[in-house]
């Protein structure tokens, strides 16, 4: 009689665990770029698949001359928000000069 109650108790713990949301995946590396001022900057470790609008740029002044030192695809967007038809993907080690414009970034 005493195997029900185990065995609802051995369900319950298996139901929480498939159910617990595994955390969000990120890219490891940096990915180094210049702000609008010519000074260096870094994501360290972005998340994936979350588009990331570079702090720094503004709708004047891009940011230029990205860096992909993750293990991912990164994929840069002149428009804010990864919007729009003018944008470059880079695979993982690729360096683009300055004069690749960009104001946002997604990691695949």
């Amino acid at each position: 009689m005493r195997l029900r109650p185990a065995l609802a108790a051995a369900a319950g713990a298996l139901l929480v665990t498939v159910s617990v949301p595994n955390s969000a995946s990120a890219a490891v590396g940096n990915f180094e770029y210049r702000g609008p001022l010519l000074g260096s900057h870094l994501l360290s470790d972005p998340l994936s698949q979350q588009c990331i609008n570079i702090p720094q740029a503004t709708n004047l002044l891009p940011a230029q001359a990205p860096r992909n030192l993750t293990n991912s695809v990164a994929t840069v967007y002149l428009d804010f928000d990864c919007d729009g038809d003018i944008y470059v993907t880079m695979d993982p080690g690729a360096t683009l000069g300055t004069t690749t414009k960009f104001r946002s970034v997604v990691f695949q």
